[in-house]
């Protein structure tokens, strides 16, 4: 259920204004995304911070007030600007979800409007708002080019386990028998272990991969509410995944394991150890994030019980008419072509140059 469908409209004015990280956050905008049932770790401010100090994409906060100042909506923004291609507004590059949080209909609309007013003021080419959506049947999700998986999570890991399918248990016992181990950190060092992994595996797949700043950068902001699941054989960490926690809510936009592995079943255990975590530590909600329907991935979520949703991609050009896009990136023989040439560059060669290429996709 959207923002619009979850508030009545409100009935006071509603005044936006753009605001500065530091002052976005001495007004309780965290605060307000923990509370706000729709929100989400990208919400948070150390998203756009990160984003900020690692590609240096310029970061804008708008927030809605109430005439006693109270803060009733805000909407993180990016200015996304192109090389010769010019900027447009997202919110939020480089995940599945963003646009505003508000506490009634009207400051949703102006949080809108605001930032359509914005790219109208500096010359962009509109803004791209990417929203929550509705449950999805069996019947409609062939339709979507791509759903977010969502799961609820019972109060403990034990309830959670027991509510698998005996073959989904069977394969977490799998992974310990084969004599993995399984972690979770939120330290410094466990990101470089991390990216270890998860630049093999972007390689593998033919996409330039996120440089290692941009990780340190949300480690460093999000502090406790970022956890990286770490999966060894042996020393060697062979997957490795991160989550983030917004309130009752966890997502999880990364996650890998070294393919010379995977008959161990590492990514059983990677995810079942995140899941536990997170369950125990009160957590309501998993996101596993945006899959095409019918693929290996939807499969894969779907096994842990999470359920189709609807994506809202919306672009709003400067004269506010919205405009769909389902976000489905580059497809058929050119993205194949793409994804052909770069695993074939050397990893070394892949990591140094993908990062300056990473920052400008901001899918």
């Amino acid at each position: 259920m959207g923002v619009e469908e979850q508030y009545m409209p409100g009935t006071d004015d509603v005044e936006v204004v753009s605001t500065g990280l530091e002052e976005a956050r001495a007004r309780g905008w965290d605060d307000y995304v923990a509370r706000h049932p729709e929100g989400t770790g990208y919400h948070y401010l150390a998203w756009l911070q990160s984003i900020a100090e690692a590609y240096g994409h310029r970061p804008w906060c708008l927030v809605a007030l109430s005439p006693g100042g109270d803060l009733t909506g805000v909407l993180p923004l990016c200015e996304f600007r192109l090389p010769l291609l010019g900027a447009r507004w997202v919110s939020l590059p480089f995940c599945d979800l963003g646009g505003p949080l508000a506490s009634s209909h009207k400051a949703a609309v102006a949080l809108r409007e605001k930032a359509v007013e914005l790219t109208r003021q500096r010359g962009g080419k509109g803004v791209q708002l990417r929203l929550p959506g509705e449950p999805v049947d069996e019947s409609a999700e062939q339709a979507l080019a791509k759903v977010s998986m969502l799961c609820e999570l019972p109060s403990n890991s034990e309830d959670l386990f027991k509510s698998y399918k005996p073959k989904l248990r069977s394969q977490i016992r799998k992974a310990e028998k084969n004599g993995l181990r399984a972690e979770v950190s939120n330290g410094a060092a466990a990101v470089d272990e991390f990216f270890r992994v998860f630049s093999v595996n972007m390689h593998r797949l033919g996409s330039p991969v996120h440089s290692l700043r941009w990780f340190q950068a949300l480690q460093r902001n999000y502090g406790e509410r970022m956890l990286i699941g770490l999966v060894r054989h042996e020393e060697k960490v062979v997957g490795a995944g991160i989550v983030l926690i917004a309130g009752a809510r966890a997502s999880i936009p990364w996650a890998s394991t070294l393919a010379e592995y995977n008959r161990l079943a590492p990514n059983m255990l990677l995810y079942w150890t995140l899941l536990a975590q997170v369950a125990d530590s009160g957590c309501h909600t998993f996101d596993f994030g945006r899959s095409t329907p019918g693929e290996g991935t939807y499969r894969f979520k779907k096994q842990w019980g999470a359920e189709p949703h609807a994506l809202h991609w919306l672009d709003f050009r400067p004269d506010g008419e919205p405009e769909l896009n389902v976000g489905s990136g580059p497809a058929g023989n050119r993205r194949q072509l793409l994804e052909t040439a770069w695993r074939r560059l050397p990893l070394s060669v892949a990591n140094t140059i993908g990062p300056g290429l990473r920052k400008y996709v901001s899918l």
